[in-house]
């Protein structure tokens, strides 16, 4: 049986369900931490299970720059290597034909990259993406697509999209369907009703396991996400996954859900714990300013991690100020167990039928304190 997600409940146009993979099944709505280069970035694999992340996602561009796809094929697969046993995502690349413009060469064969690390030439077309996503082990893959920048006029926008539906149809071309592995698509069109639409009628037609939005937030501002969103996603399958790719804040997360998305990810949870930023359900703090230097409470009482449940504020304050591996660490693990929790909450609220009271509950949470 290859990747599939069953509908457990609806609540207006949000669903819970879950997701059937090689490697576990995982409850949706679903965020997923960023693993990029085969480690969520200051956590081990121990330490992200414990928030309840039950899947993670890697990144095509960066691991075959180092360690390299075949290398990892030889030392048992992502999952093997980065001691991570539940399901994996692997984004294409794509997302880097964007990002890394000055280092990318583009045709419509693929891309050519100049490594961001030592200059070496890399080739990415579909076909070797998918060859990649297949040596990581990834238990859903991702169609190589060009992720088109914000802003782009309408003709642009189109040349990107029709292109990224033909490395579609070539990614599927290339896949090798296996048993609870998957492919999804990846819908593109900037903020242009009529290319989303064309988009998904190119993609549906190929026939995927599942459907991403790509896209989006590259700039164009919240309240134009979701605009998008609100076109986009009833043109989607109702009976597949539906992946908004690299989002975001938690507000993000709740305007989404609310929208019918299932999955997420997106870095801000580990680069904020990072720049000692902390995620909380009384608002964001930032654990470089002086008013946390002496105070004893905790980041935030409702929180079940260590950071929370062992330490003050004053202390990781104090981490941060003194440059201590110490403090990102616990920041991050706090930021990924606060999305968990996030998650964890419009899931039940689902279920119950009651997301809307439980979203506005959740944003008034915030309004308690100002960022601090």
């Amino acid at each position: 049986m290859s990747l599939h997600w069953t509908e457990t409940a609806r609540d207006g146009a949000a669903r819970a369900g879950t997701l059937h993979t090689a490697h576990g099944t995982v409850e949706t709505p679903v965020f997923m931490p960023v693993g990029t280069a085969g480690t969520v970035k200051a956590m081990t694999a121990d330490s992200v299970r414990a928030t309840g992340a039950r899947m993670i996602l890697g990144n095509t561009y960066h691991l075959m720059l180092r360690p390299g796809a075949e290398r990892v094929a030889r030392l048992g697969g992502l999952h093997r290597l980065a001691d991570w046993h539940g399901p994996i995502l692997t984004d294409s690349g794509g997302f880097q034909v964007m990002s890394l413009a000055g280092l990318r060469q583009m045709d419509a064969d693929g891309v050519t990259f100049q490594s961001h690390l030592d200059g070496s030439k890399h080739r990415l077309t579909p076909e070797r993406s998918i060859e990649i996503q297949h040596l990581l082990g990834a238990d859903v893959t991702m169609c190589f697509d060009e992720c088109t920048p914000h802003p782009a006029t309408e003709a642009q926008t189109a040349s990107s999209m029709r292109l990224s539906m033909a490395w579609a149809a070539r990614s599927r071309a290339a896949f090798v369907p296996r048993e609870g592995h998957g492919l999804f698509g990846i819908v593109q069109g900037g903020v242009f009703n009529d290319l989303r639409a064309e988009s998904v009628a190119a993609l549906t037609a190929i026939g995927f396991e599942g459907y991403a939005i790509g896209g989006l937030a590259v700039g164009e501002g919240q309240a134009e996400m979701f605009r998008v969103l609100d076109w986009t996603v009833p043109l989607l399958p109702r009976t597949s996954p539906r992946y908004l790719m690299g989002v975001g804040t938690p507000d993000d997360l709740i305007g989404a859900v609310l929208r019918g998305v299932d999955m997420f990810d997106c870095v801000l949870p580990t680069r904020s714990g990072r720049t000692a930023r902390a995620y909380t359900s009384r608002g964001v703090l930032n654990l470089r300013n002086a008013r946390h230097a002496e105070s004893l409470e905790p980041l935030d009482p409702d929180c079940p991690c260590p950071a929370c449940q062992k330490h003050s504020r004053a202390y990781i304050h104090h981490l941060i100020r003194a440059d201590e591996i110490l403090g990102p660490m616990l920041l991050t693990w706090h930021n990924i167990q606060y999305y968990q929790t996030l998650m964890g909450r419009l899931r039940a609220a689902i279920i119950d039928g009651r997301l809307v009271e439980e979203a506005a509950a959740i944003r008034a949470g915030w309004q308690e304190r100002a960022v601090a």
